[in-house]
Protein backbone atom coordinates (compact mmCIF):
# COMPACT_ATOMS: atom_id res chain seq x y z
CA UNK A 1 0.00 0.00 0.00
CA UNK A 2 2.66 2.20 -0.39
CA UNK A 3 1.97 5.79 -0.64
CA UNK A 4 -1.81 4.16 -0.79
CA UNK A 5 -5.02 6.18 -1.14
CA UNK A 6 -5.70 6.57 2.42
CA UNK A 7 -2.60 8.60 2.81
CA UNK A 8 -3.56 10.58 -0.57
CA UNK A 9 -7.18 10.99 0.24
CA UNK A 10 -5.80 12.52 3.93
CA UNK A 11 -3.03 14.95 2.46
CA UNK A 12 -4.41 16.10 -0.43
CA UNK A 13 -7.89 16.74 1.23
CA UNK A 14 -5.72 18.94 3.47
CA UNK A 15 -3.72 21.38 1.09
CA UNK A 16 -4.73 24.94 1.58
CA UNK A 17 -3.77 28.47 0.15
CA UNK A 18 -0.49 29.14 1.74
CA UNK A 19 1.07 32.24 1.57
CA UNK A 20 4.26 32.92 -0.48
CA UNK A 21 6.73 34.70 2.04
CA UNK A 22 9.56 37.06 1.02
CA UNK A 23 13.04 35.45 2.56
CA UNK A 24 13.61 38.72 5.41
CA UNK A 25 15.45 38.12 9.01
CA UNK A 26 14.47 39.13 11.87
CA UNK A 27 16.62 39.33 15.81
CA UNK A 28 14.58 39.85 18.71
CA UNK A 29 15.50 39.32 22.58
CA UNK A 30 12.21 39.83 23.86
CA UNK A 31 10.69 36.55 26.30
CA UNK A 32 7.96 35.69 28.37
CA UNK A 33 8.79 31.73 28.43
CA UNK A 34 9.52 30.02 31.72
CA UNK A 35 13.09 28.35 32.75
CA UNK A 36 13.35 24.91 34.55
CA UNK A 37 9.63 23.28 36.07
CA UNK A 38 7.98 26.66 35.11
CA UNK A 39 10.38 28.82 36.68
CA UNK A 40 11.39 31.84 34.58
CA UNK A 41 14.56 31.94 32.43
CA UNK A 42 16.30 35.12 32.76
CA UNK A 43 19.71 34.31 30.46
CA UNK A 44 18.07 35.60 27.02
CA UNK A 45 19.56 34.99 23.81
CA UNK A 46 19.52 36.35 20.39
CA UNK A 47 16.99 35.10 18.57
CA UNK A 48 17.24 34.99 14.63
CA UNK A 49 13.73 34.44 12.66
CA UNK A 50 13.86 33.75 9.08
CA UNK A 51 10.92 33.95 6.78
CA UNK A 52 10.67 31.12 3.96
CA UNK A 53 8.67 30.08 1.57
CA UNK A 54 6.95 26.98 2.78
CA UNK A 55 7.76 24.93 -0.53
CA UNK A 56 10.99 26.74 -1.77
CA UNK A 57 13.06 27.19 1.38
CA UNK A 58 16.48 29.38 0.46
CA UNK A 59 18.99 26.47 0.81
CA UNK A 60 21.38 29.18 3.11
CA UNK A 61 18.60 29.91 5.78
CA UNK A 62 18.23 25.78 6.29
CA UNK A 63 21.69 24.98 6.08
CA UNK A 64 22.23 28.18 8.72
CA UNK A 65 19.06 26.13 11.28
CA UNK A 66 21.39 22.99 10.47
CA UNK A 67 24.44 24.67 11.66
CA UNK A 68 22.43 25.78 15.08
CA UNK A 69 21.14 22.56 15.48
CA UNK A 70 24.65 21.10 15.14
CA UNK A 71 26.35 23.38 18.02
CA UNK A 72 23.78 21.87 20.49
CA UNK A 73 21.26 25.00 19.76
CA UNK A 74 17.55 25.13 19.56
CA UNK A 75 15.45 26.14 16.33
CA UNK A 76 11.95 26.63 16.13
CA UNK A 77 10.46 25.38 12.64
CA UNK A 78 6.98 24.46 10.96
CA UNK A 79 5.93 20.99 10.98
CA UNK A 80 2.48 20.23 8.72
CA UNK A 81 0.68 19.78 12.79
CA UNK A 82 2.01 22.76 14.72
CA UNK A 83 5.84 24.43 14.89
CA UNK A 84 8.64 22.40 16.80
CA UNK A 85 11.31 23.00 18.87
CA UNK A 86 14.23 21.28 17.97
CA UNK A 87 17.52 19.66 19.07
CA UNK A 88 19.86 17.27 18.04
CA UNK A 89 18.31 14.13 19.33
CA UNK A 90 21.93 12.28 19.62
CA UNK A 91 23.17 15.10 21.82
CA UNK A 92 22.05 15.12 25.59
CA UNK A 93 22.59 19.05 26.71
CA UNK A 94 21.05 19.87 23.74
CA UNK A 95 17.82 18.03 24.28
CA UNK A 96 17.83 18.98 27.66
CA UNK A 97 17.79 23.09 26.54
CA UNK A 98 14.44 22.21 25.00
CA UNK A 99 13.35 21.32 28.69
CA UNK A 100 14.57 24.71 29.76
CA UNK A 101 13.63 26.64 27.45
CA UNK A 102 9.68 25.63 27.60
CA UNK A 103 9.70 24.82 31.53
CA UNK A 104 8.48 21.37 30.52
CA UNK A 105 8.77 18.30 32.82
CA UNK A 106 11.47 16.16 32.56
CA UNK A 107 9.82 13.02 32.80
CA UNK A 108 7.75 13.86 29.68
CA UNK A 109 9.29 12.82 27.00
CA UNK A 110 9.74 14.25 23.14
CA UNK A 111 9.13 13.11 19.66
CA UNK A 112 12.06 12.28 17.53
CA UNK A 113 11.70 13.24 13.55
CA UNK A 114 13.64 11.79 10.99
CA UNK A 115 13.75 12.35 7.00
CA UNK A 116 13.99 9.00 6.21
CA UNK A 117 13.89 4.67 7.14
CA UNK A 118 18.04 4.98 6.55
CA UNK A 119 17.69 7.70 9.81
CA UNK A 120 14.71 6.04 11.76
CA UNK A 121 17.12 2.75 12.02
CA UNK A 122 19.58 5.22 13.48
CA UNK A 123 17.06 5.68 16.37
CA UNK A 124 14.68 2.57 16.94
CA UNK A 125 16.58 -1.29 17.51
CA UNK A 126 13.77 -2.28 15.12
CA UNK A 127 11.55 -2.04 12.53
CA UNK A 128 8.57 -4.00 13.20
CA UNK A 129 6.55 -5.63 10.53
CA UNK A 130 3.63 -2.94 11.63
CA UNK A 131 6.05 -0.30 11.56
CA UNK A 132 7.04 -1.24 7.94
CA UNK A 133 2.97 -1.23 7.02
CA UNK A 134 2.03 2.20 8.89
CA UNK A 135 5.35 3.99 7.41
CA UNK A 136 4.36 2.69 3.79
CA UNK A 137 0.62 4.04 4.58
CA UNK A 138 1.33 7.37 6.52
CA UNK A 139 4.65 8.54 6.25
CA UNK A 140 5.55 10.87 5.67
CA UNK A 141 2.72 12.58 7.68
CA UNK A 142 1.38 13.16 11.08
CA UNK A 143 1.51 9.94 12.98
CA UNK A 144 4.35 8.68 15.69
CA UNK A 145 4.94 5.17 16.37
CA UNK A 146 6.94 4.44 19.65
CA UNK A 147 9.52 1.72 19.31
CA UNK A 148 12.15 0.22 21.37
CA UNK A 149 14.74 3.02 21.04
CA UNK A 150 18.78 2.75 20.47
CA UNK A 151 20.66 3.46 23.17
CA UNK A 152 22.67 6.16 21.28
CA UNK A 153 19.94 8.67 21.62
CA UNK A 154 19.57 11.31 24.62
CA UNK A 155 18.32 10.04 27.41
CA UNK A 156 16.16 12.78 28.29
CA UNK A 157 14.40 12.25 24.92
CA UNK A 158 12.81 9.12 26.35
CA UNK A 159 12.35 10.71 29.75
CA UNK A 160 14.13 7.68 31.27
CA UNK A 161 11.83 5.16 29.07
CA UNK A 162 13.48 2.18 26.61
CA UNK A 163 11.45 3.24 24.23
CA UNK A 164 11.26 6.22 21.50
CA UNK A 165 8.41 8.28 20.11
CA UNK A 166 9.33 9.18 16.28
CA UNK A 167 7.85 10.01 12.97
CA UNK A 168 8.29 11.67 9.75
CA UNK A 169 7.06 15.05 9.05
CA UNK A 170 5.29 15.80 5.99
CA UNK A 171 6.65 19.63 5.76
CA UNK A 172 9.57 20.68 3.19
CA UNK A 173 10.90 23.22 5.45
CA UNK A 174 11.81 20.04 8.38
CA UNK A 175 12.41 17.51 6.18
CA UNK A 176 15.58 19.81 4.53
CA UNK A 177 16.57 20.97 7.82
CA UNK A 178 16.72 17.13 9.28
CA UNK A 179 18.64 16.28 5.95
CA UNK A 180 20.68 19.39 6.09
CA UNK A 181 21.93 18.77 9.81
CA UNK A 182 21.96 14.29 9.16
CA UNK A 183 20.31 13.49 12.52
CA UNK A 184 17.65 12.86 14.07
CA UNK A 185 15.69 16.12 15.42
CA UNK A 186 13.80 15.98 18.80
CA UNK A 187 11.19 18.58 18.32
CA UNK A 188 8.35 19.03 20.95
CA UNK A 189 5.68 21.61 20.25
CA UNK A 190 7.18 24.94 20.29
CA UNK A 191 5.68 26.81 22.98
CA UNK A 192 5.48 27.30 26.68
CA UNK A 193 5.16 24.30 28.47
CA UNK A 194 1.27 23.93 28.99
CA UNK A 195 0.36 27.12 26.68
CA UNK A 196 -1.67 26.39 23.48
CA UNK A 197 0.41 24.69 20.92
CA UNK A 198 1.96 26.99 18.22
CA UNK A 199 0.22 27.49 14.71
CA UNK A 200 2.06 30.31 13.81
CA UNK A 201 5.46 31.40 13.99
CA UNK A 202 4.27 34.63 16.17
CA UNK A 203 2.95 31.94 18.76
CA UNK A 204 7.05 30.81 19.11
CA UNK A 205 8.35 34.01 19.91
CA UNK A 206 5.57 34.98 21.92
CA UNK A 207 6.52 32.20 24.37
CA UNK A 208 9.87 31.39 23.37
CA UNK A 209 12.10 34.42 22.08
CA UNK A 210 14.90 34.96 23.72
CA UNK A 211 15.33 31.05 24.69
CA UNK A 212 15.74 29.84 21.39
CA UNK A 213 18.66 30.74 18.54
CA UNK A 214 16.58 30.40 15.26
CA UNK A 215 12.56 30.54 14.23
CA UNK A 216 11.95 29.49 10.83
CA UNK A 217 8.80 30.95 9.80
CA UNK A 218 6.81 29.47 7.14
CA UNK A 219 3.53 30.96 7.99
CA UNK A 220 0.68 28.95 9.56
CA UNK A 221 0.64 25.00 10.14
CA UNK A 222 -1.90 23.08 8.04
CA UNK A 223 -3.52 20.55 9.97
CA UNK A 224 -2.93 22.50 13.55
CA UNK A 225 -3.06 19.56 16.32
CA UNK A 226 -0.59 17.40 17.48
CA UNK A 227 -0.09 14.00 15.74
CA UNK A 228 -1.12 10.76 16.33
CA UNK A 229 0.49 8.07 18.93
CA UNK A 230 0.37 5.02 18.22
CA UNK A 231 2.18 2.58 20.32
CA UNK A 232 4.05 -0.50 18.86
CA UNK A 233 5.75 -2.15 21.71
CA UNK A 234 2.27 -3.13 23.16
CA UNK A 235 0.40 -6.20 21.93
CA UNK A 236 -2.20 -5.43 20.29
CA UNK A 237 -0.58 -1.63 19.52
CA UNK A 238 -2.53 1.25 21.76
CA UNK A 239 -3.21 5.10 20.60
CA UNK A 240 -1.91 7.01 23.04
CA UNK A 241 -2.56 10.02 21.95
CA UNK A 242 -5.73 11.26 19.53
CA UNK A 243 -4.88 12.83 16.12
CA UNK A 244 -5.69 13.58 12.48
CA UNK A 245 -4.40 9.63 11.73
CA UNK A 246 -7.59 8.05 13.34
CA UNK A 247 -8.23 4.52 14.78
CA UNK A 248 -9.95 3.43 12.07
CA UNK A 249 -7.00 4.50 9.49
CA UNK A 250 -4.59 2.57 11.78
CA UNK A 251 -6.96 -0.49 12.21
CA UNK A 252 -7.51 -0.46 8.42
CA UNK A 253 -3.65 -1.20 8.17
CA UNK A 254 -2.93 -2.99 10.99
CA UNK A 255 -5.84 -4.75 12.17
CA UNK A 256 -7.09 -4.58 15.88
CA UNK A 257 -6.10 -1.76 18.42
CA UNK A 258 -6.02 -1.59 22.32
CA UNK A 259 -6.86 1.02 24.36
CA UNK A 260 -4.32 2.90 26.73
CA UNK A 261 -4.55 3.62 30.08
CA UNK A 262 -2.63 4.38 33.45
CA UNK A 263 1.36 3.81 32.48
CA UNK A 264 1.17 3.11 29.48
CA UNK A 265 0.29 6.53 28.49
CA UNK A 266 3.81 7.68 29.71
CA UNK A 267 5.27 6.52 26.45
CA UNK A 268 3.59 9.60 24.96
CA UNK A 269 3.94 13.26 25.15
CA UNK A 270 0.92 15.36 26.01
CA UNK A 271 -0.76 12.50 27.56
CA UNK A 272 -0.28 13.24 31.51
CA UNK A 273 0.16 16.75 32.37
CA UNK A 274 -2.49 20.01 31.89
CA UNK A 275 -2.04 21.01 27.90
CA UNK A 276 -2.92 23.56 25.44
CA UNK A 277 -4.11 26.56 28.36
CA UNK A 278 -4.93 30.29 27.59
CA UNK A 279 -4.60 32.51 30.18
CA UNK A 280 -8.50 32.65 30.85
CA UNK A 281 -10.60 30.28 32.06
CA UNK A 282 -11.96 27.37 29.66
CA UNK A 283 -15.73 25.97 29.52
CA UNK A 284 -15.88 23.48 26.89
CA UNK A 285 -19.65 22.86 26.42
CA UNK A 286 -20.12 19.34 24.99
CA UNK A 287 -21.92 18.55 21.48
CA UNK A 288 -24.63 16.66 23.72
CA UNK A 289 -24.72 19.09 26.61
CA UNK A 290 -27.72 20.11 28.63
CA UNK A 291 -27.44 23.64 27.97
CA UNK A 292 -26.34 25.58 24.67
CA UNK A 293 -23.24 27.59 24.67
CA UNK A 294 -24.60 30.48 24.15
CA UNK A 295 -26.57 30.27 27.51
CA UNK A 296 -23.40 29.90 28.80
CA UNK A 297 -22.34 32.80 27.74
CA UNK A 298 -25.46 34.65 28.93
CA UNK A 299 -24.53 33.43 32.37
CA UNK A 300 -21.11 35.23 32.47
CA UNK A 301 -21.45 38.42 30.12
CA UNK A 302 -23.01 40.80 32.46
CA UNK A 303 -19.81 39.89 35.36
CA UNK A 304 -16.81 39.51 33.42
CA UNK A 305 -15.15 39.89 29.86
CA UNK A 306 -15.76 36.69 27.78
CA UNK A 307 -14.63 35.09 24.56
CA UNK A 308 -16.58 32.65 22.72
CA UNK A 309 -15.58 30.02 19.78
CA UNK A 310 -17.76 28.17 18.04
CA UNK A 311 -20.35 27.72 14.80
CA UNK A 312 -23.89 28.96 17.00
CA UNK A 313 -24.23 32.83 16.21
CA UNK A 314 -24.45 35.12 19.03
CA UNK A 315 -28.02 36.75 19.13
CA UNK A 316 -28.06 40.51 19.27
CA UNK A 317 -27.88 40.86 23.52
CA UNK A 318 -24.01 39.46 23.51
CA UNK A 319 -22.97 41.86 21.07
CA UNK A 320 -19.83 42.52 23.52
CA UNK A 321 -18.74 39.59 23.36
CA UNK A 322 -15.16 38.54 21.97
CA UNK A 323 -16.71 36.01 19.25
CA UNK A 324 -14.59 33.77 16.82
CA UNK A 325 -16.81 31.59 14.19
CA UNK A 326 -15.04 28.61 13.50
CA UNK A 327 -17.36 26.50 10.94
CA UNK A 328 -18.84 23.25 12.69
CA UNK A 329 -15.81 20.98 11.03
CA UNK A 330 -13.16 18.50 12.63
CA UNK A 331 -10.64 19.76 9.88
CA UNK A 332 -11.80 23.62 10.52
CA UNK A 333 -11.43 23.74 14.37
CA UNK A 334 -7.92 22.17 14.10
CA UNK A 335 -6.58 24.49 12.39
CA UNK A 336 -8.23 27.43 14.23
CA UNK A 337 -8.64 26.14 17.35
CA UNK A 338 -5.10 27.36 19.22
CA UNK A 339 -5.19 30.44 17.59
CA UNK A 340 -8.57 31.13 18.66
CA UNK A 341 -7.84 30.43 22.21
CA UNK A 342 -4.47 32.72 21.91
CA UNK A 343 -6.24 35.26 20.44
CA UNK A 344 -8.94 35.46 23.13
CA UNK A 345 -6.03 35.76 25.77
CA UNK A 346 -4.69 38.84 23.99
CA UNK A 347 -7.89 40.43 23.76
CA UNK A 348 -8.16 39.93 27.87
CA UNK A 349 -11.05 37.85 27.72
CA UNK A 350 -11.59 36.38 31.83
CA UNK A 351 -13.64 33.35 30.58
CA UNK A 352 -13.78 31.81 26.71
CA UNK A 353 -16.55 29.49 26.33
CA UNK A 354 -15.99 26.90 23.51
CA UNK A 355 -18.42 25.34 21.36
CA UNK A 356 -17.83 21.47 21.41
CA UNK A 357 -17.91 19.45 18.12
CA UNK A 358 -18.78 15.28 17.43
CA UNK A 359 -16.36 13.60 18.34
CA UNK A 360 -16.28 11.46 14.70
CA UNK A 361 -13.29 11.42 12.61
CA UNK A 362 -10.90 13.98 13.53
CA UNK A 363 -13.17 15.42 15.91
CA UNK A 364 -12.11 12.85 18.83
CA UNK A 365 -8.63 14.59 18.73
CA UNK A 366 -9.42 18.06 18.93
CA UNK A 367 -11.82 17.13 21.35
CA UNK A 368 -9.33 15.61 23.67
CA UNK A 369 -7.58 18.66 23.23
CA UNK A 370 -10.45 20.81 24.40
CA UNK A 371 -11.08 18.77 27.68
CA UNK A 372 -7.68 18.82 28.29
CA UNK A 373 -7.75 22.92 28.18
CA UNK A 374 -10.60 23.03 30.17
CA UNK A 375 -11.30 24.38 33.29
CA UNK A 376 -14.91 23.30 33.22
CA UNK A 377 -16.89 20.47 30.89
CA UNK A 378 -20.24 20.92 30.37
CA UNK A 379 -21.99 17.69 29.02
CA UNK A 380 -25.48 15.58 29.09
Amino acid sequence: MKGGPIRAAFFYRLSIERRSHQRRERRTFTSHSSGPEGQPNKNLIETIIKTLDPDRPEASAIQAAAKVILDGGLVAFPTETVYGLGADAMNERAVRRIFEAKGRPADNPVIVHVSSREMLARVVVEITPAARRLISTFWPGPLTLVLERRPELAGSVSAGLSTVAVRMPANTIALELIKAADTPIAAPSANASGRPSPTKAEHVAEDLSGQIEMLLDAGPTQIGIESTVLDLTSDPPAILRPGWITREMISGVIGSLSAAEGEALAHSPGTRYQHYNPKARVILVERDARRSAIDVVRDFKSEMKVGFIGYSQLEPDLKEVEYISIEDDAEKYARAIYAALRSLDEKKAAIIVVEGIADAGGGDAVMDRLRRAATTIISA
